[in-house]
């Protein structure tokens, strides 16, 4: 049996065996990808509202009213970028609530986990917003930059490098 998959890929398998060896049918491996993807959209929206709760609420404290122009517009940026985040991986949930009940799952785990790795991408934006903010404020100092791109650094390894390696490491044993 020859299946395309989402993106043009064709692929021989047989009546239910997926290429990743599991005895499982299309729909049951987009069933089970989508269930995969809604837990990890839910562990990152919790903490993506909290922080953009926050960011709300700043501007209503007594402290924005010293911030100056530069401090201003970093924040308005944050807010901007939080909001973006929040929107793409509500994006995620949407898109399948739309085109739910139309037989394409598969197709929909394909767009949602690229709206939720553009969410992921926007968190890393706010959060080095966010950082910039608050450690410009907290520290005053010629060192902010060096501690926001060194937490930058950290998060693209956490979230992209390591991934990344492990995939290449262990995708390329027989």
């Amino acid at each position: 049996m020859r299946r395309r998959e989402p993106g043009g890929r064709v692929e021989s398998l047989g009546p239910r065996q997926t290429s990743q060896g599991r005895d499982e049918s299309p729909e049951e491996r987009a069933d089970r990808r989508w269930n995969e993807l809604l837990q990890e959209v839910r562990v990152i929206q919790t903490g993506v509202q909290i922080l953009f709760g926050f960011l709300l609420t700043v501007v209503f404290t007594p402290r924005f009213a010293t911030l100056g122009p530069t401090d201003r517009t970093i924040y308005v940026v944050t807010v901007l970028l939080g909001a973006a985040t929040t929107g793409a991986l509500i994006g995620t949930v949407t898109f399948h609530r739309l085109v739910a009940g139309h037989r394409l799952k598969p197709e929909t785990v394909y767009w949602a986990s690229r709206l939720a790795l553009v969410g992921i991408v926007l968190l890393l934006a706010t959060v080095t917003s966010a950082l910039l903010l608050i450690l410009r404020i907290a520290m005053d100092n010629s060192a902010v930059p060096w501690v926001v791109a060194g937490l930058v650094a950290w998060f693209v390894v956490c979230w992209f490098g390591l991934p990344a390696w492990a995939l290449h490491r262990y995708s390329s044993r027989g």
